[in-house]
């Protein structure tokens, strides 16, 4: 039994891993003060993740397998040579938020210390970016002053772009046991309906991109109720310039007057009040204003760094903190020191003897692969992300990769849509094969720990990046395991401790392998005389003078402007059970259930004016690039705007990648990009033919569109053309499930219009395609379950058999529970969640389906209420 944690996103879970035959059992760690045992979803599948199918186990160089030797030297070669002929600036590291903090520093310091360029940047610049400049403008250091247990004992939770019992369950939970202890009041503030906005107390639908224009409303009329705090506002400058901007604030919300006036009176007469921000504030190109504006209203109150108070940013990945804390990002130096600051560069160079210390900022990420496209940087390394599918303007970000002069990409498999672009390939240890330490969202450190061993050669990414770093000529970089690395970045923090700084974990530094195997989560700040804790509440800032900034902000309107040629507004973001761009969370069947294909939302208004039929196709079209996605009508959006899931990419459904769509519009202080406000056209891709197929083993679709995805008997995957196949389905299903000799059985429904192929062998079922002129409607968890069984009766229905109930579409993935079953229970008499969960086990995992099921219960009681 091994402790370690969940490598999703930054609730930082504990689990406890138990190796089983070659696999893991996981369950939640009820000792983690993170989760005290919860898991979501994704952190209850982990261990259907870890199969070695599809892993990278050797390195690569152009196509042939290499020793680690052989390909070290190459790296290290290359960047040699690109820096002697163009400059440290010609080569640069992309990095992750997987990454272990141990990985983060070694990387870190290898680029600003060695090479001596900042052009170190990572994929958390997608995610936080603007939070980092937000705290820094107001605190002087990116310092989150509060704890999860302010979820725990606020009375009022305000939810700004964060989608929480989706995209955080484990922290939503938290908040759902305050409204049922404490009568907690819940307010979300997103332009979409979302599954968290549905159970809230107040949806603020605001118009994409008014957050500023909100807060600013609301710091006018704290001034106006007099509810600022003197002395608090002692500690604090720029309070009068920032009230004042807020009171002139004209810019337009999209709420009504009622919906403002209601905020505002619960923001204003609860002292408690926690304001939890995510993407939906940092994803834009104003996302550090908006920061601020929500930061202006909490220290202008004083209702920070106090039990159940303060600004809280929830973070997406699972160490984008402790990236943030090794100066993962382009802009800073580790430990929170600043590397445009000449005493802490001072210090940092001489703690690591550094030859060439960088001395001013890099490129930060869409700046880094616009350098890649133009021929600035040369050579590029880029670890644990896919940048060719998550990157704004994505085809362009591809195509840049491709160009590169030398491209190195370390990850656990080379199937990705960045990983076949790469000249060389290094095999990287996965989640739960290598040991450090991650960060979560509330600063807790937590050991992240192996509980197997990694496969064939590949090896921890901090080896990897000191190995290249020795053969480059470099000194400093013979750590004999994480251990060391994690004391040298603890000493480090006490330097950076004595010149003022948040970030302290020097009590840490003098402890041996031993202690450091053992290590229980702990938060920072860990010095000999405090050991975490909230920051501010007694008005000490990080600042030159001590003093906070409260900035003033003006609303501004998303950079791309609406036109008739571009008339949506696009959103993005994620699905409950899918996770980034799905190497890890694609592998478990259960997770691929819920919501299977790359959809875009889309009004009803909306749908019947440009005539989009539910299940049928769009396609989503920018100044970037296009997708095709299937179309969800839904009031969930309203008129005029559009939201699609980021999670697809070319090995799953090459049109579904939504990003290449977007416009690489960036935040001027954090360059972090506007990803939830593009001005796109909606049309529908008019198919005319559709298909549904499932397989055993080998599905390798060529139609314009297609989205595949593994389940529990192979692989299944939705299809669709412009026209029939001119060579007819039997020879396009033959070529798609690599079955040219098998014997076939087809079924024609002229009723239906529905064209049944199953494919077969040993007499038992091979694979199955059903295809017609319109959307395949069928059973699909049914279809599936019957890969792998004998020819019967029934083999070819589209319909669930008479002995197997109809699950409909998968509403719990931790149960196995469809829409169908449940709404059976409901028509049977359960009227509450309870209920529900007592009939069928549907939310009685870790709950995140529990909105969904009150939302169909709710559906369902209109006309029953009304009957009575």
């Amino acid at each position: 039994m091994i402790c370690s944690t969940c490598p999703y996103c930054g609730v930082g879970c504990g689990v406890i891993l138990s190796p089983a035959g070659n696999g893991l059992t996981v369950k939640g760690d009820p000792d983690h003060p993170a989760n005290r045992g919860r898991l979501c979803s994704k952190g209850t599948a982990l261990g259907e993740t870890v199969s070695l199918s599809g892993r990278l186990v050797s390195p690569v160089i152009d196509g042939a397998e290499a020793g680690w030797d052989t390909a070290l030297d190459h790296v290290a070669a290359r960047f040699r040579q690109t820096i002697a002929a163009h400059g440290p600036d010609s080569v640069a590291f992309y990095l992750s938020g997987q990454m272990l903090t141990e990985d983060y520093y070694v990387a870190n310091k290898l680029m600003k210390g060695f090479i001596g360029s900042a052009n170190v940047d990572t994929n958390s610049r997608l995610c936080m970016a603007s939070t980092v400049a937000g705290h820094v403008r107001a605190f002087g250091a990116d310092t989150v002053p509060g704890t999860y247990e302010d979820l725990d004992e606020a009375d009022l939770v305000v939810l700004v772009g964060s989608n929480l019992a989706w995209c955080h369950p484990v922290l939503w939970q938290r908040v759902e046991a305050a409204r049922a202890a404490r009568g907690t009041r819940v307010v979300v503030i997103d332009p979409r309906r979302s599954v968290t906005a549905e159970a809230a107390d107040l949806h603020l639908p605001i118009a994409p991109g008014a957050d500023v224009a909100l807060f600013n409303r609301l710091l006018a009329a704290i001034a106006d109720r007099g509810l600022t705090d003197a002395g608090f506002l002692s500690h604090v400058t720029g309070a009068d310039e920032a009230i004042a901007t807020a009171c002139a604030e004209s810019g337009e919300t999209g709420l009504s007057l009622a919906e403002l006036a209601r905020f505002i009176e619960l923001w204003c007469r609860t002292e408690r009040v926690v304001t939890v921000f995510s993407q939906g504030v940092n994803q834009s190109s104003s996302g550090t204003d908006k920061v601020n504006a929500i930061l202006n209203c909490h220290l202008a109150t004083g209702r920070i760094g106090r039990p159940g108070m303060g600004p809280f940013s929830v973070t997406g990945q699972p160490n984008a903190m402790g990236g943030r804390e090794v100066g993962g990002l382009a802009n800073q130096l580790a430990c929170h020191l600043s590397l445009e600051n000449p005493d802490h560069r001072a210090a940092v160079a001489g703690f690591w003897n550094a030859p060439r210390m960088a001395e001013r900022p890099g490129l930060k990420a869409v700046e880094m692969f616009r350098a890649v496209s133009d021929g600035r940087i040369r050579a590029l390394w880029i670890i644990h992300s896919n940048p060719a599918v998550t990157l704004p303007e994505a085809d362009a970000v591809r195509a840049a990769i491709a160009g590169c002069d030398f491209v190195v990409v370390s990850d656990v498999t080379g199937a990705t849509d960045t990983a076949r672009l790469a000249h060389v390939l290094l095999p990287a240890a996965a989640w739960a094969e290598k040991s450090g330490t991650v960060t979560n969202s509330d600063r807790t450190v937590s050991r992240q720990r192996a509980a197997l061993p990694p496969p064939g050669q590949a090896r921890p990414d901090w080896w990897a990046l000191a190995q290249v770093a020795r053969r480059m000529g470099f000194g400093g970089f013979d750590w004999d395991g994480p251990a060391a690395i994690f004391r040298e970045h603890a000493a480090l923090s006490g330097i950076a401790g004595g010149l003022g700084r948040d970030f302290d974990i020097s009590g840490k530094a003098g402890m041996p392998d031993a202690e450091y195997e053992a290590m229980e989560p702990f938060r920072w700040p860990f010095t000999a005389t405090r050991q975490g804790g909230r920051f501010f509440a007694d008005g000490h800032f990080l600042t030159p003078d001590g003093r906070a900034r409260m900035v003033p902000v003006t609303a501004r309107a998303p950079a791309a402007g609406l036109t008739p040629e571009r008339p949506f507004r696009l959103n993005t973001g994620r699905i409950r059970d899918q996770w980034h761009t799905m190497t890890r969370t694609g592998r478990a069947p259960r997770l691929n259930r819920h919501l299977g294909e790359p959809f875009v939302e889309v009004n009803p208004a909306d749908a019947l004016r440009l005539r989009l039929a539910p299940f049928s196709l769009a396609e989503v079209t920018s100044d970037s690039g296009r997708a095709i996605l299937r179309v969800v009508v839904t009031d969930r959006v309203a008129s005029g705007q559009l939201f699609a899931p980021m999670h697809w990419t070319g090995e799953t459904a090459p049109t579904g990648r939504i990003d290449a769509v977007i416009a690489a519009a960036t935040d001027p202080l954090s360059g972090q990009p506007e990803s939830k406000a593009a001005a796109v056209t909606l049309a529908p891709w008019t198919a005319g033919w559709f298909a549904f197929a499932v397989s055993d083993d080998v599905l390798a679709p060529s139609t314009p569109y297609w989205a595949r995805r593994k389940t529990e008997t192979g692989l299944a995957a939705e299809l669709a053309a412009l026209t029939p196949p001119s060579e007819g389905a039997e020879a396009i299903a033959r070529v798609l499930f690599g079955l040219p000799d098998a014997e076939l059985i087809r079924s024609d429904d002229p009723a239906r219009e529905l064209t049944t192929l199953c494919f077969v062998r040993g007499g038992r079922i091979r694979a199955l395609l059903f295809a017609g002129p319109t959307p395949v409607s069928l059973a699909r968890e049914s279809v599936i379950a019957r890969i792998g069984a004998p020819v019967g009766r029934e083999s070819l229905a589209p319909r669930a058999g008479t002995d197997q109930p109809d699950e409909g579409p998968i509403l719990c993935a931790c149960m196995g529970v469809g829409r169908n079953r449940i709404a059976a229970a409901i028509d049977a008499g359960a009227r509450d969640v309870a209920a529900v969960a007592a009939a069928t086990c549907a939310g009685t995992g870790c709950g995140a389906c529990r909105p969904e099921i009150a939302a169909l219960i709710a559906v369902a009681s209109v006309p029953a209420m009304a009957a009575e």
